[in-house]
């Protein structure tokens, strides 16, 4: 008999049992995915350890799991029988006549409702007797209650309203975020960054890395600029935990990307300090089109130390505070391109010039980082983009 468990690492605030992808009693190889978790940032498949037939599911779909746990079971021979689920206990008839109850503060435990079906429930005021369950032993799930939404009589919502059920990487996004912020002291420090070098360098070599095959985004030279500036405060590379401060050697970036509607998700550019420019924007655009094609993969998104929010991309100048991405001890906010008057000295004398700026911004865990640190950060960050060379 062998185990399928969760993995003992987890990237995200917690886990869910997205789907099986095998039903009790199909027969399963080493190796070959058997079951999919889905945290706030990705989706995983879990593969079989062994040979043989699936004979027990121990975790239900939209079921939390915790790292580690044992999801289900493989008989290493083929059973005559597989483990399936007690039938629920029939209720007496007076019982069942009665009507249904105004409140669903609660639910019965025979109903067998996982939590995320269980919060979708009391959020849209259903009663879940009487609704279909497509799961197994006629379970319900989240499906059946978003199914039974679009069907319900418009005459029960208020005029006026639109309900759009969250879906289960919204629920996370808004955990993780709540958690950050409740645990976090964020303090944000805000620097304004000449962008004429950057933009005369991406204008001079953008078109050779086309050639290549890699689109050259700003992004991957504020991925660049961030990692030079972990020398001038290395603090802003840790991970705060309760009894210590780790500040690894290495420099793992990630990269908040939208996925419209769907959210957002931050996967990982690894080692960015030994990356040249051209490996950064190759990296960022391999992982970019992962993302918004769901194929990120699970390393794809471990591991990070530091995290960038490009928000200006849609049109905002400032975003305070950016919410930290735990552990992590700072994120970088670039708020949008525009061009500014700006008074610069040239020949001794002040003058009035055009010039392309955006603010940038440093959110920070104080329990982690002090002021000097974060403005050192900064400063060295802005001073990389201004004097990036022309060559």
């Amino acid at each position: 008999m062998a185990d399928i468990r969760a993995p003992i690492e987890q990237e995200g605030t917690k886990a869910v049992l997205k789907s099986w992808l095998k039903k009790l009693g199909d027969p399963v190889r080493a190796g070959e995915p058997v079951a999919e978790l889905e945290t706030d940032k990705v989706a995983v498949e879990i593969a079989a350890e062994a040979d043989g037939v699936l004979s027990e599911i121990l975790i239900e779909p939209d079921d939390e799991v915790e790292p580690g746990a044992v999801l289900g079971r493989i008989s290493e021979k083929v059973l005559e029988t597989v483990t399936t689920p007690a039938p629920a206990k029939a209720k007496p008839e007076s019982e069942a006549a009665v009507p249904p109850r105004a409140s669903i503060a609660s639910f019965d435990p025979e109903l067998r409702l996982s939590p995320s079906v269980r919060r979708l429930l009391i959020e849209t005021g259903l009663d879940p007797r009487g609704l279909p369950g497509s799961g197994k032993g006629g379970r319900l799930t989240r499906q059946d209650v978003e199914k039974a939404l679009e069907h319900k009589s418009p005459a029960a919502v208020e005029p006026g309203i639109t309900r759009i059920p969250h879906d289960r990487m919204r629920l996370q996004i808004a955990e993780h975020m709540a958690r950050s912020l409740a645990i976090a002291p964020h303090v944000t420090a805000v620097f304004e960054a000449d962008f004429s070098a950057i933009l005369a360098h991406r204008k001079a070599h953008k078109d050779e890395f086309a050639k290549r095959g890699v689109a050259l985004t700003l992004t991957a030279y504020f991925v660049a600029a961030s990692a030079a500036a972990m020398q001038a405060a290395p603090a802003v590379n840790g991970r705060w935990y309760e009894d210590r401060l780790e500040i690894p050697a290495d420099v793992n970036i990630g990269i908040g990307t939208a996925l419209g509607e769907r959210g957002l998700v931050v996967p990982v550019i690894h080692r960015a300090q030994t990356l040249s420019l051209f490996g950064i924007a190759e990296a960022l655009q391999s992982l970019t089109d992962k993302a918004r094609d769901g194929k990120l993969a699970r390393a794809d998104v471990q591991g990070g130390t530091f995290s960038i929010s490009n928000h200006g991309v849609s049109g905002s100048l400032l975003a305070a505070p950016i919410i930290i991405n735990q552990p992590q001890s700072a994120i970088l906010g670039v708020g949008r391109l525009e061009k500014r008057a700006v008074v610069r000295e040239v020949g001794g004398t002040d003058a009035l010039l055009i010039r392309p700026m955006a603010y940038v911004s440093l959110s920070i865990d104080h329990r982690a980082l002090d002021g000097h640190q974060t403005n050192a950060w900064l400063t060295r960050f802005v001073q990389t983009l201004e004097i990036w060379p022309a060559g």
